[in-house]
């Protein structure tokens, strides 16, 4: 409540509604006048892209509703059948059902993206199928969040039936593709590895590979064995490596020879390297390269 009144007086004081603003006790609407003009830079630039989009989000749009629809009915029924496989589900409120400030910095961070996908789409299709915008923007009430573009209602009724079809289907196949999109990069990146869930890490990799190779040491043994950078080294006389920390259960004199198996372009390689003294322990070997940080995964 208090933050509430803290941004109707600073919207007041500052004159926000001159500017597309629309201030009520607990609730902000922004409406944007030119946002068509904005739809139609974007169209002219991916017209073609565009309308494969929107035939495809006629095809999406009948299948997330079948699939949400047999998830609905399946989750009610385990509510009476199988309890224990219920899924409780809720609405995502800040500082009610999200209370972790780290979840809500996330939240926060991630309704824009969400809402500017799933809007824009809905207003780009609806300019492809001339169909005219008259404005677009976002609202919040209370702690619930909103995003529109507002179709000239006379137009959309006017409109063919696929026409309006494929403007109501453009919003959610929109999100569902950019979520694959931003998936897929990160299950890509070994080092989202790291901070997924180990809970749920299994389903998208497999264990660490071992520890990649970053650099080798000019004369050192490893560059006269043929050791190169972005090899993975999984064993070092036989001892398993599969995390950083994992190195320091080999222990190396000078001039000893080690058998360090690597995995190189998907091949298994065993090279033997003569170690030199460590700068650091002259009684010590190393092998002369420089590991990464982090382990390397590889996506299911």
């Amino acid at each position: 409540m208090i933050a509430w009144v803290i941004v109707f007086v600073i919207a007041k004081a500052s004159r926000l509604d001159k500017h597309g603003f629309e201030i009520k006790p607990y609730s902000l609407t922004y409406k944007n006048q030119n946002v068509q003009l904005i739809l139609t830079k974007v169209l002219n630039r991916t017209q073609r892209a565009t309308r494969i989009f929107s035939n495809t989000s006629v095809v999406l749009g009948f299948v997330m509703m079948g699939a949400g629809f047999w998830y609905l009915v399946s989750n009610l029924s385990n509510f009476f059948v199988k309890p224990e496989s219920f899924a409780e589900m809720t609405v995502l409120i800040p500082g009610v059902t999200i209370q972790s400030s780290v979840n809500i910095a996330y939240f926060l961070l991630a309704v824009p993206i969400v809402l500017i996908i799933h809007e824009g789409a809905h207003g780009i299709v609806a300019t492809l199928e001339k169909i005219r915008i008259k404005t677009g923007g976002f609202a919040v009430f209370i702690a619930l969040f909103a995003g529109f573009v507002e179709p000239d209602e006379e137009e959309f009724a006017k409109a063919k039936k696929i026409s309006r079809l494929r403007v109501i289907g453009a919003g959610a196949t929109s999100n569902v593709l950019f979520s694959f999109i931003i998936a897929a990069l990160l299950i890509f990146n070994p080092s989202f590895a790291l901070i997924m869930p180990d809970s749920i890490r299994s389903m998208f990799y497999t264990e660490p590979l071992g520890v990649p190779i970053i650099s080798i040491m000019e004369g050192s043994g490893a560059q006269k064995a043929g050791l190169y950078k972005d090899d993975i080294i999984t064993a070092i006389n036989g001892v398993r490596i599969s995390l950083p920390q994992d190195f320091g259960k080999i222990t190396l004199k000078p001039g000893e020879t080690a058998t360090v198996s690597v995995i190189r372009s998907e091949q298994t390689l065993q090279i033997s390297v003569v170690t030199t003294p460590s700068k650091d322990n002259p009684d010590k070997g190393m092998l002369g390269i420089t590991r990464a940080a982090l382990p390397s995964y590889q996506p299911v």
